[in-house]
């Protein structure tokens, strides 16, 4: 399952306004590189949205199914909003 955990506001490159959805998945275990040991930990990921600000709040907590999956994919560049720095994702 997924959990709507909380949303953001962020603007396009046309200074346009939106919703981001903050999303969480369900709890896992996974296994420590370095110590061997096992840790509890959730995976995150945003998601934008046509929702309005009132609507994202009254989504918190919203369950639905489906998995967060981290997949492969072509290098990119993205600006970081806060500093402009251009990075190579």
């Amino acid at each position: 399952m997924i959990t709507i955990i909380g949303y953001r506001l962020a603007k396009n490159k046309s200074e346009k306004q939106f919703i981001c959805l903050e999303l969480q998945g369900d709890v896992e275990m996974v296994q420590s590189l370095d110590t061997g040991r096992f840790y509890a930990t959730a995976r995150k990921a945003s998601v934008t949205s046509t929702f309005t600000e009132d609507t994202a709040k009254g989504l918190i907590g919203t369950k639905m199914p489906g998995v967060i999956k981290r997949v492969e994919s072509d290098p990119y560049d993205y600006t970081v909003a806060e500093t402009g720095e251009i990075i190579k994702l």
